[in-house]
């Protein structure tokens, strides 16, 4: 029987594992992750950091995650007024967290070494990092209240997720641009430089340099002159 394949995606509009399908429509063997030959080797945690689908509950990536809510908790828990404290663990804590960066407290992320914040940043309180994937944000950037910055993924095939597989796809945000209260950016994607994405947007795909874009999903309203 001729074989053919059929995409999937997330509910984000990102292409998901690709599945085989006879002519009539009826599944086929399902890829396992565990057999991907780019992986051949890896730990779960190399695999995660190498892009590729992992199982999170993998002992070395919980140690990771110990460490986060560790730093985390101490970092939430400070008074308002210990600056020089909070900058100390948030350096700890991120992969990179530049000159002159401020966070406002509370601030939630998965493992934290995945998220790197420019110089001169800030972001306000509220801010989710799921970080399985890397987040970078570039310098001089405003992010409001409330962000989420969501970077996993997960099967399609309920039988592959069942089993723990999972993904993730990097998010860049580009130097300059304003992220309003409440917007969720979801995997993989990027914004250009000095754009603005107003409060309560939903990004789901790439977004070019010095525009305005606002709605769900996100879409360009105007450019900036």
């Amino acid at each position: 029987m001729t074989q053919h394949t059929t995409s999937d995606q997330d509910p984000a509009g990102n292409p998901a594992a690709t599945r085989s399908t006879g002519t009539t429509g009826s599944p086929g063997p399902r890829p396992d992750p565990a057999d991907d030959p780019r992986a051949a080797g890896m730990t779960m945690r190399e695999r995660m950091l190498a892009g590729l689908d992992y199982q999170a509950w993998d002992p070395e990536i919980q140690a990771d995650a110990e460490r986060r809510k560790d730093l985390q908790h101490r970092i939430n828990a400070l008074h308002p007024a210990q600056a020089e404290e909070r900058r100390a663990l948030f350096t700890e804590m991120l992969g990179t967290f530049g000159e002159g960066a401020d966070v406002r407290p509370p601030f939630y992320c998965d493992l934290g070494y995945q998220t790197h914040v420019g110089a001169r940043s800030f972001i306000n309180y509220g801010m989710q990092c799921a970080d399985v994937a890397r987040i970078t944000i570039g310098e001089d950037v405003l992010i409001g209240p409330s962000v989420k910055l969501l970077t996993p993924t997960h099967p399609i095939d309920p039988v592959t997720r069942r089993a723990g597989w999972e993904g993730g796809r990097p998010i860049t945000i580009g130097d300059g641009v304003w992220i309003g209260g409440g917007v969720t950016v979801c995997p993989g994607v990027t914004i250009g430089e000095n754009t603005v994405v107003g409060a309560g947007s939903v990004v789901v795909r790439d977004l070019p340099p010095n525009v305005v874009a606002v709605g769900n999903p996100a879409r360009v309203v105007r450019e900036i002159d």
